[in-house]
């Protein structure tokens, strides 16, 4: 049997074993030492079986994770998001759709110490779903916007999503961080833009809040003045070079801790439970590393990306076009994959396709990123729409679907943008 038709073998196996429920770590595990095993030898893949595990869970670059989830998780516990909602909307408050407006600029500087989509939508949701039904906002436009700020988590950084795909194409995670900021900030302002013309549009979706005197304004900078401080510091830092990814995680978890204690809204039941909810998303992520660390050398025996790759190149399309079809399969595999399965699975196939196209691997990995957004709220898993289904259990499915659609199109316009004018993903790498 030849390497190809092992390599779709194997990867009809993975699909069959992740379709009967084998969680998607021991799958890839499976496949990738079996095949392994009959590609080479069996003292290879029993190599992989030893070192792999113990190589990922004693990387220094992989301490990151637990690092920023943890820093996410005491900002939430601590009620330091809340003082960035506040914030917010205390400055937007009084436009036509202002909570709403304020909830995706809360959602984008809250996305700066979170790093994950579900725990901004969820942190943000809690905080401004009541809000906007206090003041009888439309529940389309209020669940939507926050499923859809949500996912400003995994595009500005530290992206969870951007370190999963540097760790697995050997891209500069910290170049990719610097590189999501102003793709993040465009997203955000053309949400809150479409947010004002849809209320200017249709004036019943969305009361007039209440109005702020500036002296509240300036005051409210100060309720959350360490908040602020913490992220400029972690993006400035990572800008500057002053510290690595890994490095400004140390400082975010101690950042948030200090000032959390500082505040005196962090005892050691909020401390635990911060520590335990860190330890969850950590442990997923380390299996599936595992798992992909074992996959990926059995797909490379396979010699299918390298044959894919000179296959594609010596299509007569433009690579504009190539690339286009690319994110037309990310976007069909959104709706039946949660995000994480698809970088896994496609990133060892695809990412050598759009190298050897001459793509940027920064540029490619925000334009996968950006299609994630896509997948965590379109049908049928949209899992942030499921995470605001929960907290407003009042509000049919259908209604957030309906309300994600407007965000959806701001979606599909910034990923082309990003397409035909790469330099906006590139200018600040470029830099440093």
């Amino acid at each position: 049997m030849s390497p190809i038709i092992a390599g779709i073998i194997g990867f009809l196996v993975l699909f069959c074993l992740i379709a009967v429920g084998l969680p998607i770590a021991g799958a890839m595990a499976v496949v990738g030492i079996g095949g392994l095993w009959y590609l080479m030898s069996g003292t290879v893949a029993f190599t992989k079986m030893a070192f792999v595990p113990f190589n990922t869970l004693a990387s220094y670059d992989l301490a990151v994770f637990p690092l920023f989830i943890l820093m996410a998780q005491i900002a939430f516990v601590s009620g330091l998001s809340t003082d960035l909602y506040r914030l917010a909307h205390k400055w937007l408050g009084r436009q036509r759709g202002g909570i709403a407006m304020a909830t995706i600029a809360a959602c984008g500087a809250f996305s700066a110490v979170c790093g994950d989509s579900v725990a901004t939508a969820t942190t943000m949701g809690l905080v401004a779903l009541p809000e906007m039904k206090r003041f009888n906002y439309d529940p389309a436009l209020s669940c939507g916007c926050v499923a859809a700020g949500g996912t400003l988590g995994i595009i500005i950084p530290p992206s969870s999503l951007l370190i999963i795909y540097g760790m697995l194409t050997g891209t500069s995670v910290r170049k990719l961080f610097i590189a999501g900021i102003v793709p993040g900030v465009i997203q955000v302002i053309l949400y809150i833009l479409m947010i004002y013309i849809m209320c200017r549009w249709e004036p019943k979706l969305a009361p007039q809040g209440p109005s702020f005197s500036f002296r509240e304004k300036i005051a409210a900078f100060g309720n959350c003045g360490e908040v602020i401080v913490l992220i400029i510091l972690l993006l400035g830092g990572l800008l500057l070079g002053w510290f690595t990814p890994t490095e400004a995680g140390a400082v975010g978890a101690f950042g948030a801790i200090l000032f959390s204690l500082v505040r005196r809204r962090l005892d050691l039941a909020k401390f635990k439970q911060a520590v335990l909810d860190t330890m969850q998303p950590t442990g997923m992520i380390y299996c599936i590393l595992i798992g992909a660390f074992m996959f990926n050398p059995f797909l490379a025996a396979t010699t299918i990306p390298s044959v894919l790759a000179e296959y594609v190149t010596g299509l007569p399309l433009p690579p504009l076009a190539i690339m286009g079809c690319i994110i037309v399969v990310y976007i069909f595999l959104g709706c039946i994959m949660d995000a994480a399965a698809m970088i896994f699975l496609t990133i060892p196939v695809f990412f050598p396709v759009a190298t050897s196209l001459g793509f940027d691997p920064i540029w490619f990995g925000l334009m996968l990123v950006m299609v994630m957004e896509i997948a965590l709220i379109t049908p049928p898993i949209g899992l942030n729409v499921y995470v605001i289904s929960g907290i407003s259990p009042d509000v049919p499915i259908q209604t957030i679907f309906k309300g994600i659609v407007p965000f959806l199109i701001v979606n599909l316009c910034v990923i082309l943008l990003l397409l035909f004018a790469p330099k906006i993903v590139l200018f600040l790498p470029s830099l440093i």
